[in-house]
């Protein structure tokens, strides 16, 4: 089991109207994204050591509830869908179990060459871990 990550909105996430920027659930996600692959065994340092970056193809955000300084956002994160090429995160923000946030991540692993990998077959541990999670088996 993974153990959710929070996030304590600080002031200056806030706009003139004293809510959260929209623009930081991105970084909110990407905290939680390396949280969550630090408790899995498999932080961004380690691929990184082994020449292989996961950037971001795709993000999505569906707000629900505005949130401000000092809310604590409490973020799950779950894999949703895992190929040879890709992972899909899903993240489900609440405060105070009101949901303030669904959103997802998409990204893809290229090597030193910029050249996508096969997950299951280069880094077959991380591949298997993952399915282990996949949400709605």
């Amino acid at each position: 089991m993974v153990n959710p990550y929070f996030h304590k909105v600080q002031y200056y996430e806030t706009d003139k109207m004293k809510i959260t920027s929209h623009t930081n659930y991105i970084r909110f996600m990407e905290e939680a994204r390396s949280d969550f692959l630090e408790q899995i065994g498999w932080a961004y340092d380690q691929f990184e050591k082994n020449q292989i970056i996961s950037p971001v193809s795709k993000v999505t955000a569906e707000y629900k509830r505005t949130t401000t300084f000092p809310d604590v956002i409490k973020i799950e994160t779950n894999v949703e869908k895992i190929s040879k090429h890709r992972l899909t995160l899903r993240y489900l923000m609440t405060v105070d179990d009101q949901v303030v946030c669904k959103a997802s991540s998409e990204h893809c692993f290229l090597n030193a060459d910029g050249q996508i990998i096969n997950l299951q077959k280069q880094v077959p541990a991380f591949y298997e871990r993952l399915l282990e999670l996949v949400a709605d088996k």
